[in-house]
């Protein structure tokens, strides 16, 4: 049962530059990725696909493997996820290689660890789906947000008004972490069934900004247990 880890990590941030190798609680966020990967002992190999000489030099010097660069198709702004992640499969079967199972995941995602991959894993086994998403509960019930029309408030909703917030059905984001999927089924576009691995909302932070980076540092330490004082 062959499987591989990808890690995505193209060398093009905007909004915070040098973003996937930056300086996060003292090593490259990216080694963070890297080193989940291989100390859970999923994987055949740890890969990250890149653009980027740099950020290469780091992924090799944390333990994974740089076997090829990645195409200008998937370096650019509009490239998907789903692009780059088909990219690398192919890739590897030109060369012989091929995976049963695959995980992608960011290169700025801190909050995941090798207990986090191995625990998803076996629960996306036992579940026997082609998929598995970590998942948030939002915070707020979205079905008693506000829309502004024409600058005044109103709720989107208003059915929800006066329900209580236990009785509405609880709503879930992508935590933007890492994804399991069947290999096979993913590059024929044949994912069916994807089932969920709830993570606590203290674990999980967009990273798209300086304030983001902050407060994604913030909850790193929190989560290990340092005394921010």
């Amino acid at each position: 049962m062959s499987r591989i880890a990808i890690i995505t990590a193209r060398g093009g941030s905007k909004r915070i530059p040098r973003k996937n190798i930056k300086d996060f609680c003292g090593r490259p966020i990216l080694s963070y990725s890297v080193k989940a990967a291989l100390e859970s002992n999923l994987f055949d190999e740890v890969m990250v696909s890149t653009d980027d000489d740099e950020i290469a030099e780091v992924a090799r010097k944390y333990g994974a493997e740089v076997p090829f660069y990645r195409s200008a198709e998937t370096s650019n702004d509009y490239a998907t996820t789903a692009d780059v992640l088909k990219e690398v499969l192919e890739e590897y079967q030109r060369r012989g290689r091929s995976f049963e199972w695959m995980c992608c995941i960011y290169p700025t995602a801190p909050f995941v660890t090798a207990e986090k991959l191995k625990t998803s894993f076996a629960h996306f086994q036992k579940s026997k789906a082609d998929g598995l998403i970590p998942v948030v509960r939002f915070s707020y019930p979205p079905q008693r947000c506000f829309v502004i029309e024409e600058g005044a408030l109103a709720y989107k909703w208003p059915e929800y008004i006066r329900s209580r917030s236990q009785d509405l059905e609880p709503y879930y984001h992508d935590a933007g972490q890492y994804y399991f999927w069947n290999a096979e089924k993913f590059m024929a576009d044949q994912i069916k069934k994807t089932v969920p691995y709830l993570l606590d909302e203290s674990e999980v932070q967009d990273i798209d900004n300086v304030e983001d980076w902050k407060l994604a540092e913030i909850k790193y330490r929190l989560m290990k247990g340092e005394c921010l004082v």
